[in-house]
């Protein structure tokens, strides 16, 4: 009796963390790689990117990278970007929840003749996972993470987890 509760158990415990992608394995899977990524440490190293935040205005309320710039995701304004920053060849970092919406907005700056795009391999929480600092709307530092659902949360290790309404946004896939 006790090796059938320790093999119940343990199949338990595997598919548990089975069912538990990495981050890794979801860019996979939802992304194309056509915006090369840059890695937290390389971003974090570099003050000469411009950061944009292609997640939902409210994610970007409630936590994102300092100085980073709110271009939103289906709210995206490609003539907003193009006269605000008409210099394309500036290095441009965008990034989302892990990786995966900023990926369509790099592409659409891709398109727009910008040169140097590259996507945060890990998103915000790439970005807080490894323990760097993000900031709330009034510009103070803040441990609250918007972790846009869930399903998707999981992937935020460090920090808190914060879910806003489900309004301007979809439950399980980012778009």
């Amino acid at each position: 009796m006790r090796n059938s509760v320790f093999i119940f158990l343990s199949l338990l415990i595997g598919l548990c963390s089975f069912s538990q992608e990495s981050i890794k394995k979801a860019l996979k899977r939802f992304n194309e790689g056509s915006v090369p990524y840059i890695s937290v440490q390389e971003l974090q190293s570099t003050p000469a990117y411009t950061i944009f935040d292609t997640r939902t205005l409210d994610e970007y309320q409630i936590s994102h990278i300092k100085n980073a710039v709110w271009v939103g995701h289906h709210d995206f304004k490609l003539q907003t970007i193009l006269e605000q920053f008409p210099e394309k060849e500036i290095p441009i970092a965008v990034y989302c929840s892990i990786g995966v919406r900023s990926e369509f907005i790099g592409e659409k700056l891709q398109r727009a003749g910008y040169t140097h795009v590259k996507n945060l391999y890990g998103g915000i929480f790439g970005w807080k996972n490894e323990g760097h600092a993000v900031y709330d709307s009034d510009g103070n530092y803040t441990e609250n993470v918007h972790a846009y659902n869930k399903r998707w949360g999981k992937y935020l290790t460090k920090g808190v987890k914060v879910y806003a309404p489900k309004q301007n946004r979809l439950e399980e896939t980012p778009q």
